[in-house]
């Protein structure tokens, strides 16, 4: 990775992340609300290993602006190796990591440095699409993992294996969770449409558990009132790490009745914040890998244990 990361001195690269947002999302496409299924699979490397946090939004917004059929990336050194030839013209793809920066004493094992020493830098380096690359030998192209579960099992299988899982609740008041009572209440599943969409609406509401101080502790998750920068910041945290868990489960995000509104909300967030996408992200695939820990085959975009929460 090291060879193809560039400082982010020349260009404000949280603002080139959150301009990439906001252009599909001007387009009527909400990044966190598209299924992988939609563009062929989970954004992955040409290795397998699939993309985590903003990268695989960005990678998949990218996906279905260009009407690519294979979500599958690879830099412009592994396309030379595998004998491929980037086609003239095309324009390369951002993906985003957390670089920390430590005092010297800890160089040599950045994770024994006390958290509150530690720096975190956004660095990036540039992918290409494999439909953007000719002459990729057909075997290059890495096919999608397999999954043993159908999707709602595999569901079940996520809310069972959350660790320090708070209790889940029936209720006809909506779905919410409480941090005073560590409790999360939901409709019955008769209330929605599908298991799917149930599981979607709990996935939200088990992301935002994980803000509680007994599990990740996030900063401010609960302080703001509804319309508060918190609230707004927690809010899209619990958005996205749903996603995430859809996704992992192999099922579609829980969708909103009045989508225009949707968006022209949380395009007028971006805009105002461009910091919040890339932090927001970084805290929901945190939330995701607490509630379902990490499956071999990922990409780590950053470290899951420290990455920035929210603030940069």
């Amino acid at each position: 990775m090291s060879e193809h990361a560039k400082t982010t001195e020349k260009f404000d690269l949280y603002q080139a992340v959150t301009d990439r947002i906001i252009e599909a999302m001007e387009r009527g496409v909400c990044p966190w609300k598209k299924t992988w299924q939609d563009i062929g699979g989970h954004p992955r490397n040409i290795r397998g290993r699939r993309y985590r946090g903003i990268n695989a939004f960005l990678l998949a917004v990218q996906s279905v602006l260009s009407n690519w059929t294979h979500p599958v990336f690879l830099t412009f050194n592994q396309a030379k190796e595998l004998g491929g030839t980037i086609r003239k013209g095309e324009k390369s793809s951002l993906v985003v990591f957390w670089k920390v920066i430590v005092p010297e004493e800890y160089a040599a094992d950045p994770r024994a440095c006390p958290p509150g020493e530690r720096k975190w830098l956004l660095r990036y380096y540039r992918v290409f699409n494999v439909a953007q690359v000719d002459g990729l030998p057909p075997q290059a192209l890495p096919e999608p993992p397999a999954t043993e579960l159908s999707p709602i099992d595999a569901c079940a299988a996520i809310v069972e294996g959350m660790p320090q899982r708070p209790p889940i609740r029936e209720s006809g008041q909506g779905a919410f969770y409480t941090p005073d009572r560590d409790e999360v209440f939901m409709p019955p599943l008769r209330a929605f449409d599908s298991a799917e969409a149930y599981h979607a609406t709990l996935f939200h509401e088990l992301v935002h558990a994980t803000g509680h101080g007994s599990r990740l502790a996030r900063p401010d998750a609960f302080a703001g009132r509804f319309g508060s920068e918190p609230y707004a910041k927690e809010e899209l945290v619990a958005e996205l790490g749903a996603a995430f868990l859809c996704a992992r489960a192999g099922i579609a995000p829980a969708t909103e009745e009045n989508s225009a509104a949707y968006l022209a909300n949380w395009l007028q967030k971006l805009r105002d914040d461009k910091r919040l996408i890339v932090t927001a992200a970084a805290a929901a695939q945190r939330a995701a890998d607490f509630i379902a820990l990490e499956e071999e085959g990922e990409e780590a975009a950053e470290p899951v244990e420290s990455a920035p929460l929210m603030a940069a």
